[in-house]
């Protein structure tokens, strides 16, 4: 089955998400004659040698048929720079969590992103965190976090074509 224009990929922590949609992407570049890009929204916040491992792990698995770019902010901008080739976007709670410790304006920054998505003439892949399933964060900070995760999930699936979630490796088709 072809990758439509969108696709969102939600699930939890370690779910498979992101090996599912490396393949997702990987599969529609070769049928195009494409090199995937892997656009990296993760900002190193400091020393957090766990969190380095975990992106040499994700690089590793990659290998050198991807070709990546770290975009922490500027998301809209690198998926309209790419539009003609298709795109993994991991992830966009990263993203997001980017946003916030920036202070950023996360609606005028969801709005930018839903116009340059619409705007992409090749497949998209986006991969977030669904985090509403579990307790309730006990600081301001976690529940507005939480909160505005669950908003750019729904704002981002009701724009795609196909949402997947993702849990113990398997997909679930929510929307197709």
């Amino acid at each position: 089955m072809p990758l439509p224009p969108r696709t969102l990929i939600l699930g939890g922590a370690r779910s498979g998400k992101s090996r599912h949609a490396e393949a997702l992407v990987l599969e529609a570049a070769r049928a195009a004659g494409a090199t995937p890009l892997y656009v990296a929204t993760f900002r190193p916040w400091g020393d957090d040698p766990e969190m380095d491992a975990r992106v040499r792990r994700h690089q590793a698995r990659r290998g050198d048929a991807w070709e990546s770019v770290e975009v922490p902010v500027a998301l809209p901008a690198a998926l309209a720079e790419h539009a003609h080739r298709p795109v993994l976007v991991d992830c966009l709670t990263l993203w997001l969590t980017n946003l916030l410790l920036d202070d950023a304006d996360i609606d005028g920054h969801t709005d930018r992103l839903l116009a340059a998505l619409s705007d992409r003439s090749a497949p998209v892949v986006l991969v977030a965190n669904e985090v509403g399933l579990g307790l309730v964060p006990d600081t301001p900070l976690g529940r507005r976090f939480r909160d505005e995760a669950g908003l750019l999930n729904q704002r981002v699936a009701a724009a795609c074509e196909r949402v997947l979630f993702i849990a113990a490796g398997l997909p679930m088709t929510l929307k197709d």
